[in-house]
C-alpha cells in the first residue's frame, strides 16, 4: 500500500462496546442516489426540489462542480433546490474523491461550451479513467489527458451515439455515460466488452432515476443501454436512506449480540446496501423488517460466510470486518474491482487486518481471513470512508483499535464518530 504513515502519531480510539449495542440509528439520504438526481437535475425542463438529499463531502463537491458550470443548487431547509442554465465554462472542477463525482460529471460537462479542467485528491488522480474519457472521445468530446487532472475543450454540445467499452473496473463507467445520454443529439448507446461489469444494482438504480425524469432507456440487451435523446423532467423522487451507510451500525448489532433498528428503510430498492440483510442472516443474526424499521439482532458469536460479493462490493470493509469478530473462515470473492476504489481495499484490509494478529490471506479478487483478530493496533483507513468504519466495527470488541483518520468519513457520512458514540452510549433514537 502507498501512502501509509509509519506510525500514527494521532488518531481516534475506536470505542470498545461494554454490553450488546442496542438503539435506533436514522441515517441520511443515498450518496449514489443524491448524486445521480443531481446530474439529472440539471439537465432538467425546469427546477427541481431534492427531499432529504445527503450532505457529505461527495454531494458537497457534486454541487460545487454543477454550480461552476452554471446550474443553481440552492440549499434550503432540509432540500436542495436546483435550477438548470446554459452550461459553460471556463471552470475549474473539484472532483475529491468522489468516483461519481469524476465519472458522472464530464459526461455532462461534455455538453457544455469552455474550457473546463477537473481534478481531485492525490489519490484520486490514480483511479481509472481512461476508460470514460475515452468512451467520450468516441463520441465526440476533445479532452487532454488520461486521468486526472484533465482539460474538456467544451463546443456546447456533444454527438453522441455508440460506444463499446469494458466497464470491468466499475459500474461507475457505464452510469456516467448514462445519465447525461438524454442530452447528446444522437442519444447514448453503451456495449460493454469484457467480463462481468461489477456492482450491477447501481446501474440499475440509474436506469430507475432515468426512467423516473421521463428519460426513455433500454436495457432488454444484456451488457448494452440505450438512451434516447430528449427533454429530462425535473426530479421529484424522495432520496432514500443511505443502506450501506447503515451497515456498519447493523454490524454494531451482530458483533456485540445487541439489537439496532434503522427506520425509514425502503421495501424495494436498488441499493446495494440491502444485501446486508441476508449477508447478516447467513452470519447468525435475526433480520427482521416491521415496516419499514429494519432490525438486527446480533447472535452469542457469528459464523463466517463464504460470499460473492461481486454486486455489492461496496459492503466488503464491513463484511470483512463481521469476518474477523467471526467463528471459522470467511471467504469473500468477486472483489477483484475494490482494488481501484477509494484506495486498495482487499490489500488495505488484509494488512489491517494482519496487524491486529488475524490470519488473512489476498488473492487478486478475494480476501480469506480466519475470525482471530488477537489485539488492537493501529488501524490505516487510507483516507477511505468505508475502511475507516470498518476499523470502528472491529474496535467494538478488540480493545486498542486506532484508526488513523476517522475524519475520512465526511465523504457519505459527516456525523458518523458522533452516531457511533451516540449508540455506544444509548442516546441514539429515531430523527
Amino acid at each position: 500500500m502507498t501512502g501509509a504513515p509509519d506510525t500514527l502519531l494521532h488518531g481516534w480510539p475506536a470505542p470498545v462496546a461494554t454490553g450488546p449495542v442496542t438503539g435506533t440509528v436514522a441515517v441520511p439520504g443515498s450518496k449514489s442516489l443524491t448524486n445521480r438526481a443531481l446530474i439529472l437535475a440539471a439537465q432538467a425542463t425546469g427546477p427541481s426540489t431534492l427531499v432529504a438529499p445527503l450532505r457529505s463531502r461527495d454531494s458537497a463537491l457534486m454541487a460545487a462542480g454543477l454550480r461552476s458550470l452554471g446550474v443553481g443548487v440552492a440549499d434550503g431547509a432540509g432540500d436542495w433546490t436546483v435550477t438548470p442554465g446554459p452550461l459553460r465554462g471556463p471552470a475549474d472542477i473539484d472532483c475529491g474523491l468522489a468516483g461519481t463525482v469524476m465519472r458522472f460529471l464530464p459526461p455532462l460537462a461534455a455538453t457544455a461550451d469552455g474550457e473546463l479542467r477537473f481534478d481531485g485528491d492525490p489519490h484520486a488522480r490514480t483511479r481509472p479513467m481512461g476508460t470514460v474519457l475515452g468512451a467520450l472521445r468516441g463520441l465526440g468530446a476533445r479532452i487532454d489527458g488520461d486521468a486526472l487532472p484533465f482539460t474538456l475543450h467544451g463546443t456546447g454540445s456533444l454527438r453522441g451515439g455508440t460506444v463499446v467499452i469494458d466497464a470491468a473496473g466499475s459500474s461507475q463507467f457505464v452510469s456516467g455515460l448514462l445519465l447525461s445520454g438524454a442530452s447528446f443529439t444522437d442519444g447514448v448507446t453503451v456495449v460493454h466488452d469484457g467480463t462481468p461489469v461489477p456492482s450491477m444494482p447501481h446501474i440499475e438504480m440509474t436506469v430507475q432515476a432515468l426512467r423516473a425524469v421521463g428519460v426513455e432507456v433500454d436495457d432488454s440487451e444484456a451488457n448494452r443501454w440505450r438512451v434516447l435523446p430528449g427533454p429530462v423532467a425535473p426530479w421529484t423522487e424522495p432520496i432514500e436512506p443511505d443502506l450501506s451507510n447503515a451497515t456498519p451500525f447493523l454490524a454494531a448489532a451482530a458483533v456485540t449480540g445487541g439489537t439496532v433498528t434503522i427506520p425509514h428503510w425502503p421495501a424495494e430498492t436498488t441499493q446495494a446496501g440491502a444485501e446486508i440483510r441476508d449477508i447478516l442472516t447467513r452470519m447468525g443474526c435475526t433480520v427482521t423488517l416491521d415496516g419499514t424499521d429494519l432490525t438486527v439482532t446480533g447472535p452469542d458469536r457469528l459464523t463466517g460466510i463464504d460470499v460473492d460479493l461481486h454486486d455489492v462490493s461496496e459492503l466488503t470493509p464491513t463484511v470483512a470486518a463481521l469476518a474477523a469478530l467471526a467463528d471459522g473462515p470467511s471467504h469473500l470473492r468477486g472483489i477483484a474491482h475494490i482494488r481501484g476504489h477509494e484506495t486498495d481495499r482487499i490489500s488495505a484490509l488484509a494488512a489491517d487486518l494482519a496487524g491486529l494478529g488475524a490470519e488473512v490471506v489476498e488473492d487478486h479478487d478475494a480476501l480469506h481471513l480466519t475470525g482471530n483478530v488477537g489485539h488492537g493496533g493501529p488501524w490505516r483507513a487510507y483516507a477511505d470512508h468505508r475502511m475507516a468504519t470498518a476499523g470502528a466495527i472491529v474496535g467494538l470488541r478488540v480493545p486498542g483499535v486506532v484508526v488513523d483518520d476517522i475524519a475520512c468519513t465526511a465523504k457519505t457520512l459527516p456525523d458518523f464518530a458522533v452516531m457511533w458514540d451516540d449508540l455506544l452510549a444509548g442516546r441514539a433514537g429515531r430523527r
